[in-house]
């Protein structure tokens, strides 16, 4: 499975951005999605994940609220909407799955996309 990650910008401080993550390389029924951030220097924090099947959805307390994870099944694409967006949600945000699982943890899950550079200004 290979994840792309895509959708990063600046932004000010109470904006939306909307992220998007690309999976290939087989199909995706059975995975769950979650992404994550970091900050240079910090611990990468689980954000939100979704299961493709029935997309049940769990939140970060840190989110919940403000961020929308969602997918859209046949085009094996998972999005982040992040709304009310404040400085600290500055981070790198990666897209990850998981198979036959669900997460919170980096280290449960098995692929990783290459990550985009969130700023939110204040």
């Amino acid at each position: 499975v290979q994840l792309q990650a895509s959708g990063g910008g600046l932004v000010q401080a109470g904006g939306s951005l909307r992220l998007s993550c690309a999976a290939s390389g087989r199909t995706f029924s059975g995975y769950v999605m979650g992404w994550f951030r970091q900050v240079p220097g910090k611990e990468r924090d689980f954000v939100a994940y979704i299961t493709w099947s029935r997309a049940i959805t769990y939140y970060a307390d840190s989110v919940k609220g403000r961020f929308t994870i969602s997918r859209d099944y046949a085009k094996n694409t998972g999005y982040l909407q992040m709304n009310s967006l404040k400085p600290e949600d500055t981070a790198v945000y990666y897209c990850a799955a998981i198979v036959g699982g669900v997460g919170t943890r980096r280290s449960e899950y098995n692929y990783w996309g290459q990550g985009t550079l969130v700023t939110v200004s204040s």
